[in-house]
């Protein structure tokens, strides 16, 4: 059984998005999901590929493979129950897609719970006739959230840095922005000088990212609606690894612009700098926690690389990490309780899970050697982070619940740097019927 469903999962995936789904543990585990071929009308777009790979993309789903189907229903009406449980299905999703009488390409579909027989949700999505991908990363959001009681994050977008030509003459960095399935990629910014640490506003319209394009580092922010970047931090030294606030008014980042790197945080309107921590080791890589009252950092300040804690308020400095000699690149979950991390294992650097309070040991989330830079995305069921294939730069998707692992590689280069976006102002519209 996991030999086929690894292959059915690849299939889904080749379709749809560059991704190469992998699935070595929990099999099990993952309820079986149909999402039965959607009933295209006239000129309008099959969109069951894409929902297909996001739902298996989260890591709680098994999709059911179109050939073991009984029966292809596209409404609630046409189910026939006992076709599904003879397949052990959870979930059957039926639906169709038309252009409505506006010039509006509409997915009308339901999601259906077998075991209790009830329709869990019944509703529309409306979106442009050339932005297929959109309506379908809104659909798979809504019938996730029908499934699990949690908003999808499908219609989300991923930012990251490709090199190309890396060590080489022509060596070029482009920022780029793409779905979280790594399809329809935009260049942001190209330097041919390293560009780093992009970092999203909370309400997804800005970056802030590091460029050496002037010979030294310097933090700039970019609006993603004009394009314009502004120049925030380029003194003398250090400048590095910025964060926004919750609430989008700060950024936290590193300077050494008095000495031995420290934390500062910066108000983006006044331009007010404000130093967190003042300490002869190097404090870097800051991340808000989602309260806005207290930054996660790492420090060596303990004579290895570990977690801490500092709260903005008293400025007072606790340890969050004791286990192992390495333990760096925090990033909080979405549920304020938990947060990843850079972990050095015996069998290498490995993305970990653990809580705020301290209460349980770390849990390793992935499997490489050389992993690092995760991200979280805003609904805390998946994240990403860079790893290397081949000795090839690529990103990596793995469930939090560890049971699903994609890997996204470009032809082109090395893949560096994830940043996940929050939830975006949606293209499309949703009714509920």
């Amino acid at each position: 059984m996991k030999r086929s469903l690894v292959v059915a999962l690849l299939f889904v995936a080749n379709v749809c998005s560059p991704f190469e789904i992998v699935i070595d543990r929990g099999v099990d585990t993952l309820a079986p999901v149909a999402i039965v071929p959607f009933r295209i009308y006239e000129n309008a777009i099959d969109i069951t590929p894409i929902v297909n790979s996001d739902l298996s993309s989260s890591g709680q789903f098994r999709p059911v493979d179109e050939a073991n189907m009984l029966s292809l229903p596209s409404s609630a009406e046409e189910v026939v129950y006992h076709d599904w449980r003879v397949l052990g299905t959870d979930y059957v999703v039926v639906g169709s897609v038309f252009i409505d009488g506006l010039g509006l390409l509409v997915a009308d579909f339901e999601v259906i719970d077998v075991n209790q027989e009830r329709i869990l949700l019944s509703a529309q999505v409306k979106g442009q006739v050339e932005d297929p991908r959109s309506l379908a990363h809104h659909v798979s959001d809504e019938v996730f959230r029908a499934m699990t009681g949690v908003r999808g994050a499908f219609s989300t977008r991923v930012a990251y840095v490709l090199v190309e030509n890396r060590t080489q003459v022509d060596e070029r960095h482009t920022l780029m922005i793409a779905d979280f399935d790594g399809e329809r990629e935009i260049p942001i910014l190209v330097s041919d000088q390293p560009i780093l640490s992009p970092a999203w506003s909370s309400d997804g319209t800005h970056l802030a990212y590091v460029s050496f394009a002037a010979g030294s580092s310097a933090i700039h922010i970019i609006n993603l609606e004009t394009g314009q970047s502004r120049l925030l931090a380029n003194f003398e030294g250090i400048n590095s690894a910025p964060a926004f606030s919750p609430d989008g008014d700060y950024i936290a980042m590193v300077l050494s612009r008095d000495g031995n790197p420290d934390i500062y945080t910066i108000e983006i309107a006044s331009n007010v700098i404000r130093r967190i921590t003042n300490h002869r080791a190097i404090d870097t890589e800051p991340v808000w926690e989602l309260n806005g009252e207290n930054l996660i950092f790492t420090s060596d300040r303990g004579g290895s690389p570990q977690i801490y804690r500092v709260s903005l308020d008293s400025l007072r400095v606790a340890r969050l990490t004791y286990e192992g000699t390495y333990n760096a690149r925090p990033r909080v979950m979405p549920d304020r309780t938990n947060f990843i991390f850079v972990h050095r294992s015996p069998t290498g650097f490995h993305i970990a899970w653990r809580d705020l309070a301290g209460d349980r040991a770390a849990r390793i989330l992935s499997s490489n050697v050389l992993d690092e830079s995760p991200s979280v995305a805003p609904n805390g069921v998946m994240m990403m982070y860079s790893t290397k294939s081949n000795r090839k730069g690529i990103l990596s998707i793995v469930s939090v619940s560890g049971e699903v692992e994609y890997k996204l590689t470009s032809p082109a280069g090395d893949v560096i740097e994830p940043a996940w976006s929050p939830y975006l102002p949606l293209t499309t519209t949703f009714v509920e019927r």
